[in-house]
């Protein structure tokens, strides 16, 4: 690889990582690139956190571009302008603002401001008693397991249906760890293992976190083994992917790991079949066990290790049982 090939693929690298700063951002000065650098290719590793952050406060400086406000004249009144117009709903508007300020805060570090604009702007109030995901109910979730197809006809002969024990094996995963299809997604051969005593799976979780669960005995253990003798595969490569896409209608597996987003359509999929609503998504299986689990009083902090929040507030945005309370009360009214 010649050098200029290899200095123009580093650009190309770069920039993906760390966005081009706007004319406002270069027009401050060296110390106010190097901020916007610093700030977006080493201070957030999330790739998602960084894209929302750079959408708020690029609108933000789209804003300013009429009024001709310079980087350092930004002061605390135009900021609270800005939101005062602001059309979005109150949860994007406070990302926006903490997007702000993170990003001020560094200029400030930097010298390329004097102070913080947003420090002194007040968000907007915003409190959630219990989160949007629908609940799938402990009914309905048997229901979707017993209903698919895990053996299929095949030149007269019946043959293990393999998408279908690799279906049933990712909602047995879902509901009984609790986990977030884009661990689930991320899982290895290597991520499921055997202690001596049991199987576990080790997810990768939001935040860089890592948590090892227990596999249930009874039933998800034997979807996991049965799905991977089916298919061949548990003597590959650790590294190989647990959960493989499909190829289409063919019922064969490809070497490639399932995403996030195939494991959502699979379980739109599975629930149409099963004539079951589709607006549930695999969040509603995560809903449907913390509310579980809380019902049958296990320790919330128990329960929020499960589910691999870092707040126990979190947890309580999955617990149903209120809902459920305010439903039976509003049947009693006599009117």
């Amino acid at each position: 690889m010649t050098e200029s090939r290899s200095l123009t693929i580093q650009s190309r690298s770069s920039s993906a990582i760390c966005p081009q700063p706007p004319t406002i951002v270069e027009a401050g000065g060296k110390n106010a690139r190097f901020a916007w650098d610093e700030f977006f290719a080493a201070q957030i590793r999330n790739p998602h956190t960084r894209a929302a952050y750079h959408l708020a406060i690029r609108k933000f400086f789209a804003w300013l571009v009429p009024r001709n406000i310079a980087l350092a004249d930004i002061e605390p009144g135009a900021v609270g302008q800005y939101f005062a117009q602001h059309e979005g709903s109150i949860p994007t508007k406070k990302l926006h603002l903490a997007a702000l300020r993170a990003l001020f805060d560094q200029m400030v570090v930097r010298h390329a401001m004097l102070l913080n604009p947003a420090a002194s702007v007040p968000g907007e109030k915003y409190q959630v008693i219990e989160g949007k995901t629908p609940e799938i109910t402990v009914l309905q979730a048997r229901e979707l397991l017993s209903r698919i197809r895990t053996l299929k006809e095949c030149d007269d002969k019946i043959v293990p249906d393999i998408v279908g024990l690799r279906d049933r094996a990712i909602i047995g995963v879902l509901i009984y760890t609790a986990a977030r299809a884009g661990a689930v997604a991320k899982l290895g051969l290597k991520h499921f293992v055997h202690d001596g005593v049991l199987w576990t799976l080790r997810f990768a979780e939001k935040g860089g976190k890592s948590r090892e669960i227990p596999v249930r005995h009874d039933d998800l253990e034997r979807y996991i083994l049965d799905y991977l003798d089916a298919a061949g595969i548990r003597q590959e490569p650790g590294d190989s992917p647990l959960f493989r896409s499909a190829e289409r209608r063919t019922g064969r597996l490809t070497g490639k790991a399932i995403t996030n987003v195939d494991i959502c359509r699979m379980v739109k999929r599975r629930l149409k079949d099963a004539q079951l609503p589709t607006h549930y998504s695999p969040h509603s299986f995560r809903v449907t066990t913390v509310t579980d689990l809380l019902s049958q009083g296990v320790p919330l902090e128990d329960v929020q290790y499960l589910a691999g929040h870092a707040d126990p507030r979190t947890t309580r945005l999955y617990d149903r049982r209120q809902k459920r309370a305010t439903r039976n009360i509003v049947e009693r009214i006599s009117v």
